[in-house]
Parts: C-alpha cells; sequence; structure tokens
C-alpha cells in the first residue's frame, strides 16, 4: 500500500536517515516529502545529498528546500564561505565535499536548484520548511526567504488559545488556508519535546537532529512516526551544531 511520509530536518545525519527508513520499512512504493536542510551539522552532508539523488530516480520524492540547503547552493555557486553558514553547521558541510570531482559538484548544485520552496497536495495539506507571512498564503509572500526562515507561523500556533474554535473570527487566518501544514526549521526541543507535535493544524517534524535530538519520519494519513537515536549517539566524535 502506498504510503506519503514526511521526513524532519536531517542536518548531514545520514545514519539517521538510514535508521528511520529501516525503522518505518520504506519502500519504493512510498511517495517521501523531505522537508528542508539536508546539511550542515554532522559531517555526512554529501552523502546524504548523493543518496538523496539517487533515491529520486527510484521513486516519488519531493524535496523541500531550507535556509541551510540554500547557504549550500550558494556556496556551490560562487564558493564563498559566510562565517555566519560555518558556524551554523557549514564547516561540516565543507569538509564533507573535499574530495568530490567539480563534475559531481555541478550535479549536486543542479539537486539544490531544483527543490521546491512549498508544495501543496491533493487533500490541501503544506509542506514547506518553516513558514510564511502572507495571510493570502505561500504563493503571495512578498518576501520568498520567508519559506525557510520564518518562524511566526509556528510561534502563532503555539500561542493560541486552544480552546478557539476555527470558525471564530479570531482564529489566524493563514491556519485556515490549509487542511494541515507539515513544517520544520523550529526543533520541538525548544518546547522540551522530542517527537513530532502538533499545535492548531501545523505538524512539526523538526525534533532536534541537528543538536541532541532524533531524526523523524512521519505517515501523514495515520501520523504513525519513526525516529533515529539521537544523533550524538551516532555520530560519538562530534559536536553537531551544538556549540
Amino acid at each position: 500500500m502506498k504510503r506519503t511520509l514526511v521526513i524532519g530536518d536531517i542536518h548531514g545525519g545520514f545514519k539517521a536517515l538510514q535508521q528511520v527508513f529501516e525503522r518505518a520499512n520504506v519502500t519504493e512504493n512510498d511517495q517521501l516529502i523531505f522537508l528542508g536542510d539536508y546539511v550542515d551539522g554532522w559531517s555526512e552532508s554529501s552523502q546524504i545529498i548523493q543518496f538523496l539523488i539517487e533515491l529520486s530516480e527510484k521513486q516519488e520524492c519531493i524535496f523541500i528546500k531550507g535556509n541551510h540547503d540554500a547557504f549550500a547552493e550558494d556556496w556551490f555557486s560562487s564558493r564563498e564561505t559566510p562565517g555566519v553558514w560555518l558556524y551554523n553547521g557549514g564547516k561540516k558541510t565543507v569538509e564533507s565535499y573535499a574530495d568530490y570531482s567539480p563534475e559531481n559538484l555541478k550535479l549536486h548544485l543542479e539537486f539544490f536548484q531544483r527543490m521546491k520552496n512549498y508544495y501543496v497536495d491533493e487533500e490541501n495539506r503544506l509542506f514547506i520548511h518553516a513558514g510564511y507571512s502572507s495571510m493570502h498564503g505561500p504563493e503571495r509572500e512578498v518576501y520568498s526567504s520567508n519559506y525557510r526562515w520564518d518562524r511566526t507561523l509556528w510561534e502563532t500556533a503555539v500561542a493560541m488559545d486552544k480552546k478557539l474554535s476555527r470558525n471564530s473570527n479570531l482564529y489566524p487566518k493563514r491556519l485556515l488556508l490549509y487542511k494541515e501544514i507539515f513544517i520544520g526549521h523550529t526543533p520541538t526541543l525548544h518546547l522540551g519535546v522530542k517527537i513530532p507535535i502538533m499545535k492548531a493544524n501545523i505538524w512539526n517534524l523538526d525534533t532536534g537532529a541537528a543538536f541532541t535530538g532524533a531524526l523523524s519520519i512521519m505517515d501523514v494519513n495515520t501520523k504513525e512516526f519513526w525516529q533515529s537515536d539521537p544523533l550524538p549517539s551516532l555520530y560519538p566524535a562530534e559536536r553537531g551544531r551544538n556549540k
């Protein structure tokens, strides 16, 4: 039976991705939606991108672009290394590409360039890395960087009164546009939660794989989810994005 599985922020943790694929028993029949931030943090960013390129040749995959992916794409294009990027995990990404040929680097750049800003499925479910600020939805967003950086969508959902009805005039208009919204970008660890969490109609799949958390994958229909081991246990000699 075909499933639609959504995957949270990976941040260079290829071992974690392999674990959740095995634990979720991912097959070629499954549709896979990745919420972005494939790189930066742990040491296997280039291996992840190569794996995803090959995976997309075998089954249906949708790749959303995260803020860290945008940083990496800029580096592929210009070879410039902004200090803020290196400090926030980019150094590990650069190191992982040390032995890549110009031809393979070009293939990986083209993969980043093909990533989507967001995706809406046939059931009006939105998949986006971070969020959007426009009350008319991401297609009317003035600042495209919000797809990758916005936190106000999630913060709004977290701060909402649980008793507020969708029929209320006070219910945020941005949230009424979609049946469900799936995001990454803001670790659930900030709320003291280690698993995917739902606020209003938003599911947050970033369970802190860049730091001390695990990588998560979820069946969007049943809401069953699987997690890797915490990333520090998979990379004991590394620190990820922990400072």
